[in-house]
């Protein structure tokens, strides 16, 4: 499912809460997959007229973030009932991006936030994914419930203007 909410072309005034513009895709929760999150959510941004390196930081933490989904929200395992969410909003110059599973959860977050540290070390997971989120993103957060899955929220803002920590 893919559904993208664009205001401005409904004809809508700007909403109250500063959205510019949104999008959400659902799909299957497979490893192929990974790559078509990073390029839609690399394309909706496109609008803010990003820097190639604003793009390439966005699509590094997506697809860590996606892959985390997969792998650890899912362990793997290939169900037609395991599915990732992406939800993107546009607030004047900054993206948000959600991704989010509905899998096994982490049981420890900050733990599993130290770099290094992976609980897949058979599959050659490094163990960096967060540490990359964190690196390319302005601002991270990570929700978990164990048996309900995990929501990754990510904050990038974009252009010359400086960053203040806080979306409008």
């Amino acid at each position: 499912m893919i559904e993208i909410v664009n205001w401005k072309k409904k004809g809508l005034p700007e909403q109250a809460d500063g959205c510019k513009n949104e999008m959400k895709l659902e799909f299957r929760a497979v490893s192929d997959n990974e790559a078509f999150a990073r390029t839609a959510v690399a394309a909706f941004v496109t609008q803010l007229n990003p820097t190639l390196e604003e793009i390439s930081d966005i699509k590094t933490a997506v697809s860590e973030a996606v892959t985390n989904a997969i792998i650890h929200g899912y362990e793997g395992e290939d169900s037609a009932e395991n599915r990732v969410l992406v939800h993107c909003i546009i607030r004047n110059d900054v993206l948000e991006v959600e991704i989010s599973d509905s899998g096994v959860g982490i049981e420890n977050i900050e733990k599993a936030m130290e770099p290094l540290f992976t609980t897949k070390p058979e599959l050659d997971r490094s163990g960096m994914g967060f540490s990359f989120m964190e690196a390319f993103m302005d601002d991270l957060e990570v929700f978990s419930e164990i048996g309900q899955g995990t929501t990754v929220h990510m904050v990038k803002k974009l252009g010359i203007t400086p960053w203040f920590g806080d979306v409008e």
